[in-house]
């Protein structure tokens, strides 16, 4: 996996209120988060991305809002179908 460097003052670190590694953590997830909802990877590969078992990173994206399934007008008919 590559590695990405991203230069921060102490200032912002500080004004989080959190440990760097927390920090990391939190930034990996909201990229991961980021490029999974614009379609741009999928959800085992924000996973992967941000460090989580697949089905926590699905739990997390769908507490942050970000919907985990995308159904179409043909799976939405099969859902709430009367057979």
């Amino acid at each position: 996996m590559g590695t990405i460097h991203i230069d921060l003052s102490e200032s912002v670190l500080l004004a989080t209120g959190q440990s760097e590694e927390a920090f990391v953590r939190e930034a990996k997830f909201a990229v991961a988060l980021r490029l999974f909802e614009q379609g741009r990877i999928s959800s085992g590969r924000a996973a992967e991305l941000c460090g989580l078992p697949r089905v926590d990173f699905l739990f997390a994206a769908s507490h942050a809002g970000v919907p985990v399934a995308d159904p179409d007008a043909a799976e939405w008919d099969r859902e709430f179908s009367d057979d």
